[in-house]
């Protein structure tokens, strides 16, 4: 039996839209309900050490505003770690992060890394909270992923998104192959593998085909489209695609 594929929603480029103008408009908090009301499984926000999107209070607030679980993104810094530890969300993903980059660009180094976030996982996982690492689909990450001890990875799709949007059919199907034999390899491995980033309506369908894969995450792309039809109805079209693809 194919196991179900849940849903994370970023909600961060809604704070983006709010932060352009200063005030409260609009709220990331009440596209958190949004979610939950359309049966998202779950909301992710990076609090970025320049505070681009999410701010420090967003969190609680949208800990407060639905049962969902927060998926928090964050770098392996002692500031995110001490914010994460405050807050305590359900969950932790550890991201590459560079104050000049416009979005996250890449996988994580976490075999490069691994002394620096030894004790960041030790901590959170300590904590109740549950670790995982944003890396590229390739069998040296993921087994620096296993000697941290972490439950989840989350497979960065960036390669495969822009391959399939320059209709680079070679390249996109070289990328999914790459993503699902090592969806597969966590799986056997005893690590829960997501995946997440640039994913649309066009493209998510061979991916959310993984069998292995336990949760996508998807952000810019739903807030966009939410834009012109709502943020109710992209989710909602989203969790219908992906449900058809398994």
């Amino acid at each position: 039996m194919t196991r179900p594929l849940r849903l994370g929603v970023n909600i961060d480029h809604v704070a983006t839209i709010r932060n352009a103008r200063g005030g409260d408009h609009p709220d990331p908090v009440r596209a958190a309900e949004i979610v939950a009301s359309v049966g998202g499984d779950g909301i992710t926000a990076h609090l970025r050490e320049d505070r681009r999107h999410i701010r420090d209070a967003d969190l609680r607030r949208i800990q407060e505003a639905t049962d969902l679980p927060l998926n928090l993104e964050m770098a392996a810094t002692e500031e995110m770690l001490e914010i994460a530890l405050r807050h305590s969300p359900h969950a932790a993903c550890i991201v590459p992060e560079k104050r000049e980059e416009r979005t996250t660009e890449g996988g994580l180094d976490a075999a490069g890394l691994h002394n620096t976030l030894a004790p960041i996982v030790w901590k959170l996982k300590d904590n109740g909270i549950r670790v995982s690492l944003f890396i590229e689909a390739e069998e040296r990450q993921l087994e620096a992923a296993l000697k941290l001890g972490v439950p989840v990875v989350e497979f960065h799709t960036g390669e495969y998104a822009h391959a399939h949007v320059a209709g680079d059919g070679e390249k996109t199907a070289r990328e999914l192959k790459r993503i699902a034999d090592l969806s597969a390899l966590a799986a056997k491995n005893g690590i829960e593998p997501h995946a997440g980033h640039g994913l649309t309506y066009e493209n998510v369908q061979p991916i959310a085909a993984i069998p292995q894969l336990a949760e996508l995450n998807i952000g810019h792309y739903l807030v966009g489209e939410a834009v012109f039809v709502g943020l109710e109805q992209a989710v909602r079209h989203m969790r219908e695609l992906m449900d058809e693809a398994r």
